[in-house]
Protein backbone atom coordinates (compact mmCIF):
# COMPACT_ATOMS: atom_id res chain seq x y z
CA UNK A 1 0.00 0.00 0.00
CA UNK A 2 1.01 3.63 -0.43
CA UNK A 3 1.58 4.57 3.23
CA UNK A 4 2.22 8.23 2.39
CA UNK A 5 -1.13 8.64 0.65
CA UNK A 6 -2.85 6.78 3.49
CA UNK A 7 -1.33 9.16 6.07
CA UNK A 8 -2.32 12.20 4.04
CA UNK A 9 -5.90 10.95 3.65
CA UNK A 10 -6.21 10.26 7.38
CA UNK A 11 -4.78 13.66 8.22
CA UNK A 12 -7.62 15.29 6.29
CA UNK A 13 -10.16 13.24 8.23
CA UNK A 14 -8.56 14.50 11.45
CA UNK A 15 -8.78 18.12 10.26
CA UNK A 16 -5.01 18.56 10.14
CA UNK A 17 -4.49 21.61 7.94
CA UNK A 18 -1.08 20.75 6.53
CA UNK A 19 1.11 17.68 6.42
CA UNK A 20 4.48 17.19 4.74
CA UNK A 21 7.32 14.67 4.93
CA UNK A 22 11.08 14.93 5.21
CA UNK A 23 14.05 12.65 5.88
CA UNK A 24 15.98 12.13 9.09
CA UNK A 25 19.27 13.75 8.06
CA UNK A 26 20.65 16.31 10.54
CA UNK A 27 19.35 19.87 10.31
CA UNK A 28 22.76 21.18 9.26
CA UNK A 29 21.44 24.44 7.78
CA UNK A 30 20.39 25.69 11.20
CA UNK A 31 23.53 24.69 13.17
CA UNK A 32 25.58 27.82 12.44
CA UNK A 33 22.58 30.01 13.30
CA UNK A 34 22.17 28.27 16.67
CA UNK A 35 25.88 28.71 17.38
CA UNK A 36 25.68 32.39 16.44
CA UNK A 37 22.76 32.92 18.83
CA UNK A 38 24.63 31.14 21.60
CA UNK A 39 27.74 33.29 21.08
CA UNK A 40 25.63 36.46 21.13
CA UNK A 41 24.01 35.39 24.40
CA UNK A 42 20.59 35.05 22.78
CA UNK A 43 19.90 31.49 23.93
CA UNK A 44 17.00 31.27 26.37
CA UNK A 45 16.18 29.01 29.29
CA UNK A 46 13.48 27.34 27.20
CA UNK A 47 15.88 25.88 24.65
CA UNK A 48 17.59 22.50 24.61
CA UNK A 49 21.20 23.14 25.64
CA UNK A 50 22.73 20.24 23.64
CA UNK A 51 23.02 21.54 20.06
CA UNK A 52 23.32 18.04 18.59
CA UNK A 53 19.99 17.10 20.14
CA UNK A 54 18.49 20.16 18.46
CA UNK A 55 19.59 19.15 14.97
CA UNK A 56 19.95 15.35 14.85
CA UNK A 57 16.68 13.34 14.80
CA UNK A 58 18.55 10.05 15.29
CA UNK A 59 19.64 11.14 18.76
CA UNK A 60 15.96 11.42 19.68
CA UNK A 61 14.85 8.25 17.82
CA UNK A 62 17.80 6.01 17.02
CA UNK A 63 16.20 4.26 14.04
CA UNK A 64 14.51 7.38 12.65
CA UNK A 65 14.17 7.40 8.86
CA UNK A 66 11.35 9.86 8.13
CA UNK A 67 9.70 12.82 9.83
CA UNK A 68 6.03 13.69 9.45
CA UNK A 69 5.61 17.45 9.87
CA UNK A 70 2.15 18.81 10.58
CA UNK A 71 0.66 22.26 11.10
CA UNK A 72 -2.63 23.58 12.41
CA UNK A 73 -3.84 27.08 11.60
CA UNK A 74 -5.01 29.32 14.45
CA UNK A 75 -5.82 32.24 12.19
CA UNK A 76 -9.06 32.83 14.04
CA UNK A 77 -11.17 35.92 13.42
CA UNK A 78 -12.91 36.91 16.63
CA UNK A 79 -14.49 40.22 17.51
CA UNK A 80 -16.71 40.95 20.47
CA UNK A 81 -17.54 44.26 22.08
CA UNK A 82 -15.77 43.91 25.39
CA UNK A 83 -15.07 46.22 28.30
CA UNK A 84 -11.28 45.91 28.45
CA UNK A 85 -10.81 47.96 31.63
CA UNK A 86 -8.46 46.08 33.96
CA UNK A 87 -7.91 43.37 31.38
CA UNK A 88 -4.60 42.18 29.98
CA UNK A 89 -4.15 41.01 26.42
CA UNK A 90 -3.50 37.39 25.45
CA UNK A 91 -1.69 36.36 22.29
CA UNK A 92 -3.79 34.46 19.76
CA UNK A 93 -1.71 31.38 20.53
CA UNK A 94 -3.38 31.35 23.96
CA UNK A 95 -6.92 32.23 22.96
CA UNK A 96 -8.58 28.83 23.00
CA UNK A 97 -7.64 25.35 24.14
CA UNK A 98 -3.99 24.64 24.83
CA UNK A 99 -2.48 23.98 21.41
CA UNK A 100 0.00 21.49 22.89
CA UNK A 101 -2.93 19.29 23.87
CA UNK A 102 -4.78 19.80 20.58
CA UNK A 103 -1.71 19.03 18.46
CA UNK A 104 -0.67 16.04 20.55
CA UNK A 105 -4.19 14.65 20.40
CA UNK A 106 -4.32 14.91 16.61
CA UNK A 107 -0.86 13.36 16.22
CA UNK A 108 -1.79 10.54 18.59
CA UNK A 109 -4.94 9.81 16.58
CA UNK A 110 -2.96 9.89 13.34
CA UNK A 111 -0.45 7.42 14.78
CA UNK A 112 -3.30 5.14 15.87
CA UNK A 113 -4.65 5.16 12.31
CA UNK A 114 -1.19 4.39 10.94
CA UNK A 115 -0.76 1.48 13.36
CA UNK A 116 -3.82 -0.15 11.83
CA UNK A 117 -1.80 -0.61 8.64
CA UNK A 118 1.85 -0.88 9.69
CA UNK A 119 4.00 -1.51 12.77
CA UNK A 120 6.57 1.17 13.45
CA UNK A 121 8.56 3.01 16.11
CA UNK A 122 7.85 6.66 16.68
CA UNK A 123 8.17 9.70 18.90
CA UNK A 124 6.10 12.86 18.57
CA UNK A 125 6.31 16.43 19.85
CA UNK A 126 4.29 19.63 19.81
CA UNK A 127 6.54 22.63 20.58
CA UNK A 128 8.19 20.86 23.53
CA UNK A 129 10.60 18.62 21.60
CA UNK A 130 14.36 19.20 21.44
CA UNK A 131 14.56 19.49 17.63
CA UNK A 132 14.05 22.88 15.95
CA UNK A 133 10.48 22.45 14.77
CA UNK A 134 10.60 25.50 12.48
CA UNK A 135 13.56 24.04 10.64
CA UNK A 136 11.71 20.74 10.22
CA UNK A 137 8.75 22.72 8.87
CA UNK A 138 10.96 24.56 6.38
CA UNK A 139 12.81 21.42 5.31
CA UNK A 140 9.57 19.52 4.75
CA UNK A 141 8.01 22.35 2.75
CA UNK A 142 5.35 23.44 5.25
CA UNK A 143 6.53 27.00 4.77
CA UNK A 144 9.44 29.42 4.65
CA UNK A 145 11.09 31.68 7.20
CA UNK A 146 9.65 35.18 7.40
CA UNK A 147 11.85 38.11 8.35
CA UNK A 148 10.25 37.91 11.81
CA UNK A 149 11.59 34.33 12.12
CA UNK A 150 8.16 32.70 12.03
CA UNK A 151 7.27 30.02 9.49
CA UNK A 152 4.95 31.40 6.82
CA UNK A 153 2.70 29.24 4.69
CA UNK A 154 1.32 30.75 1.49
CA UNK A 155 -2.20 29.52 2.24
CA UNK A 156 -2.46 29.86 6.02
CA UNK A 157 0.06 32.60 6.79
CA UNK A 158 2.14 32.48 9.98
CA UNK A 159 -0.56 31.86 12.59
CA UNK A 160 0.22 28.14 12.56
CA UNK A 161 1.12 25.63 15.26
CA UNK A 162 3.82 23.08 14.41
CA UNK A 163 4.26 19.45 15.40
CA UNK A 164 6.31 16.52 14.16
CA UNK A 165 6.39 12.73 14.34
CA UNK A 166 9.71 10.88 14.10
CA UNK A 167 9.28 7.41 12.56
CA UNK A 168 11.36 4.43 11.43
CA UNK A 169 9.28 4.21 8.25
CA UNK A 170 10.62 4.85 4.76
CA UNK A 171 8.36 7.62 3.44
CA UNK A 172 9.06 9.65 0.33
CA UNK A 173 10.13 13.15 1.32
CA UNK A 174 8.55 16.32 -0.06
CA UNK A 175 11.36 18.82 0.22
CA UNK A 176 11.62 22.59 0.46
CA UNK A 177 9.23 24.72 -1.59
CA UNK A 178 11.35 27.22 -3.49
CA UNK A 179 10.44 30.70 -4.63
CA UNK A 180 8.57 32.04 -1.62
CA UNK A 181 9.98 34.87 0.51
CA UNK A 182 9.14 38.21 2.07
CA UNK A 183 10.56 40.25 -0.81
CA UNK A 184 11.24 43.88 0.10
CA UNK A 185 8.64 43.95 2.87
CA UNK A 186 9.97 44.82 6.33
CA UNK A 187 6.77 45.85 8.12
CA UNK A 188 7.42 43.41 10.96
CA UNK A 189 10.83 44.95 11.70
CA UNK A 190 9.33 48.44 11.83
CA UNK A 191 6.40 47.37 14.00
CA UNK A 192 8.24 45.44 16.72
CA UNK A 193 7.75 47.53 19.89
CA UNK A 194 11.07 46.57 21.48
CA UNK A 195 13.29 46.33 18.39
CA UNK A 196 13.71 42.60 19.02
CA UNK A 197 13.87 42.07 15.25
CA UNK A 198 17.35 43.55 14.96
CA UNK A 199 17.69 42.60 11.28
CA UNK A 200 15.81 40.48 8.75
CA UNK A 201 15.72 36.87 10.05
CA UNK A 202 17.53 37.92 13.22
CA UNK A 203 15.53 37.94 16.45
CA UNK A 204 16.94 38.86 19.84
CA UNK A 205 14.57 36.87 22.08
CA UNK A 206 15.73 38.71 25.19
CA UNK A 207 13.93 41.80 23.81
CA UNK A 208 10.90 39.96 22.44
CA UNK A 209 7.68 40.71 24.34
CA UNK A 210 6.53 37.12 23.89
CA UNK A 211 9.68 35.94 25.68
CA UNK A 212 9.45 38.64 28.35
CA UNK A 213 5.94 37.50 29.30
CA UNK A 214 7.19 33.93 29.72
CA UNK A 215 10.54 34.25 31.46
CA UNK A 216 10.69 33.99 35.24
CA UNK A 217 13.73 36.27 35.21
CA UNK A 218 13.60 39.99 35.96
CA UNK A 219 12.23 42.23 33.21
CA UNK A 220 14.43 45.33 32.58
CA UNK A 221 12.78 48.70 33.23
CA UNK A 222 13.22 49.89 29.64
CA UNK A 223 11.37 46.84 28.30
CA UNK A 224 8.44 47.08 30.75
CA UNK A 225 7.08 50.26 29.16
CA UNK A 226 7.16 48.63 25.74
CA UNK A 227 5.16 45.58 26.83
CA UNK A 228 1.90 47.50 26.71
CA UNK A 229 -0.96 45.47 28.20
CA UNK A 230 0.35 42.11 26.99
CA UNK A 231 0.00 39.54 29.75
CA UNK A 232 0.97 36.55 27.63
CA UNK A 233 2.67 36.61 24.25
CA UNK A 234 2.66 39.23 21.49
CA UNK A 235 1.22 39.22 17.96
CA UNK A 236 2.41 42.57 16.59
CA UNK A 237 4.88 41.28 13.99
CA UNK A 238 2.32 38.79 12.69
CA UNK A 239 -0.63 41.18 12.65
CA UNK A 240 1.20 43.61 10.34
CA UNK A 241 2.34 40.82 7.99
CA UNK A 242 0.58 41.05 4.57
CA UNK A 243 0.68 37.26 4.30
CA UNK A 244 -1.72 37.03 7.23
CA UNK A 245 -4.05 39.67 5.83
CA UNK A 246 -5.11 37.35 3.04
CA UNK A 247 -4.54 34.02 4.80
CA UNK A 248 -7.31 31.44 4.91
CA UNK A 249 -9.25 31.47 8.15
CA UNK A 250 -8.77 28.51 10.47
CA UNK A 251 -11.50 25.90 10.78
CA UNK A 252 -10.08 24.72 14.11
CA UNK A 253 -12.77 25.95 16.48
CA UNK A 254 -10.73 24.69 19.45
CA UNK A 255 -8.76 27.92 19.20
CA UNK A 256 -11.72 30.29 19.57
CA UNK A 257 -11.37 32.38 22.78
CA UNK A 258 -14.72 31.34 24.20
CA UNK A 259 -13.51 31.44 27.82
CA UNK A 260 -11.21 34.49 27.77
CA UNK A 261 -12.41 36.56 24.77
CA UNK A 262 -8.71 37.19 24.17
CA UNK A 263 -8.10 38.91 27.50
CA UNK A 264 -7.50 37.97 31.11
CA UNK A 265 -9.35 39.65 33.96
CA UNK A 266 -6.63 41.19 36.13
CA UNK A 267 -8.73 41.55 39.27
CA UNK A 268 -9.81 37.92 39.03
CA UNK A 269 -6.18 36.88 38.56
CA UNK A 270 -5.36 38.30 41.99
CA UNK A 271 -8.46 36.95 43.73
CA UNK A 272 -8.26 33.29 42.79
CA UNK A 273 -6.20 30.62 44.50
CA UNK A 274 -3.63 28.55 42.65
CA UNK A 275 -6.10 25.65 42.50
CA UNK A 276 -8.82 27.93 41.14
CA UNK A 277 -6.34 29.31 38.61
CA UNK A 278 -5.63 25.80 37.32
CA UNK A 279 -9.35 25.06 37.12
CA UNK A 280 -10.15 28.33 35.34
CA UNK A 281 -7.13 28.68 33.05
CA UNK A 282 -5.51 25.24 33.00
CA UNK A 283 -6.69 24.60 29.42
CA UNK A 284 -5.13 27.83 28.18
CA UNK A 285 -1.73 27.52 26.48
CA UNK A 286 -0.26 30.39 28.50
CA UNK A 287 -1.17 28.82 31.84
CA UNK A 288 2.07 26.83 31.88
CA UNK A 289 4.04 29.92 33.02
CA UNK A 290 2.08 29.90 36.27
CA UNK A 291 -0.15 32.33 38.14
CA UNK A 292 2.64 34.49 39.58
CA UNK A 293 4.32 35.13 36.22
CA UNK A 294 0.98 36.21 34.74
CA UNK A 295 0.38 38.37 37.80
CA UNK A 296 3.73 40.09 37.27
CA UNK A 297 2.82 40.78 33.64
CA UNK A 298 -0.61 42.03 34.71
CA UNK A 299 0.97 44.49 37.15
CA UNK A 300 3.15 45.87 34.35
CA UNK A 301 0.06 46.13 32.14
CA UNK A 302 -1.72 48.17 34.86
CA UNK A 303 1.20 50.59 34.90
CA UNK A 304 1.19 50.92 31.14
CA UNK A 305 -2.54 51.70 31.07
CA UNK A 306 -1.61 54.99 32.78
CA UNK A 307 -5.03 55.19 34.42
CA UNK A 308 -5.33 56.97 37.74
CA UNK A 309 -8.01 54.54 38.93
CA UNK A 310 -5.45 51.73 38.74
CA UNK A 311 -3.51 53.32 41.60
CA UNK A 312 -6.06 52.31 44.23
CA UNK A 313 -6.02 48.72 43.00
CA UNK A 314 -2.20 48.62 43.06
CA UNK A 315 -2.20 50.05 46.61
CA UNK A 316 -4.72 47.38 47.55
CA UNK A 317 -2.36 44.73 46.25
CA UNK A 318 0.44 46.09 48.42
CA UNK A 319 -1.73 45.56 51.50
CA UNK A 320 -2.36 41.88 50.77
CA UNK A 321 -0.32 39.39 52.78
CA UNK A 322 -0.42 36.73 50.07
CA UNK A 323 1.25 38.87 47.38
CA UNK A 324 4.67 37.49 46.52
CA UNK A 325 7.25 39.99 47.78
CA UNK A 326 9.04 39.78 44.43
CA UNK A 327 5.91 41.22 42.78
CA UNK A 328 6.03 44.31 44.96
CA UNK A 329 8.89 45.90 43.02
CA UNK A 330 6.74 45.67 39.87
CA UNK A 331 3.86 47.30 41.75
CA UNK A 332 6.11 50.23 42.69
CA UNK A 333 7.32 50.50 39.11
CA UNK A 334 3.73 50.63 37.87
CA UNK A 335 2.73 53.24 40.42
CA UNK A 336 5.63 55.47 39.36
CA UNK A 337 4.82 54.90 35.70
CA UNK A 338 1.24 56.09 36.30
CA UNK A 339 2.02 59.05 38.55
CA UNK A 340 5.57 59.93 39.63
CA UNK A 341 4.57 62.21 42.50
CA UNK A 342 1.95 59.92 43.97
CA UNK A 343 4.12 56.87 43.33
CA UNK A 344 7.00 58.45 45.25
CA UNK A 345 4.73 59.11 48.22
CA UNK A 346 3.59 55.49 48.28
CA UNK A 347 7.09 54.15 47.70
CA UNK A 348 8.16 55.76 50.97
CA UNK A 349 6.78 52.70 52.72
CA UNK A 350 8.72 50.38 50.42
CA UNK A 351 11.31 49.32 52.98
CA UNK A 352 8.58 48.01 55.24
CA UNK A 353 7.29 45.95 52.31
CA UNK A 354 10.58 44.05 52.12
CA UNK A 355 11.68 45.80 48.93
CA UNK A 356 15.45 46.15 48.79
CA UNK A 357 16.55 49.76 49.29
CA UNK A 358 18.86 49.49 46.26
CA UNK A 359 15.87 48.53 44.14
CA UNK A 360 13.94 51.60 45.32
CA UNK A 361 16.88 53.88 44.57
CA UNK A 362 17.23 52.39 41.09
CA UNK A 363 13.52 52.97 40.46
CA UNK A 364 13.72 56.60 41.55
CA UNK A 365 16.81 57.21 39.40
CA UNK A 366 15.12 55.57 36.42
CA UNK A 367 12.10 57.85 36.75
CA UNK A 368 14.45 60.79 37.47
CA UNK A 369 12.86 61.71 40.76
Amino acid sequence: MNIKKYIMDKSKELNIDMIRFTDSSPLIDIKDFIMERKNLGYSTEFEEKDIERRINPKIILLDCKSIIAIALSYNIKYNENLNTDLKGKLSRCSWGLDYHKVLNNKMKKLIEEMEKKVKFNYSYFADTGPLVDREIAKKSGLGYYGKNCTIINEKFGSFIFLGYILTDLDIEEDGIIEGYNCGECNLCLKACPTGALEAPYRLNPKKCISYLTQTKGDIPYEQRKKMGINVYGCDVCQLVCPKNKYAEESSNKEFLPLRTKGYIDIKELFKISNREFKNEYGNMAGSWVGRNTLRRNAIIALGNMKKGENVSFLKELLSLNNIDFNLRKYIYWSLLNIDKKLGKEIIGDGIKDRIDIDEIEKLLRYFKI
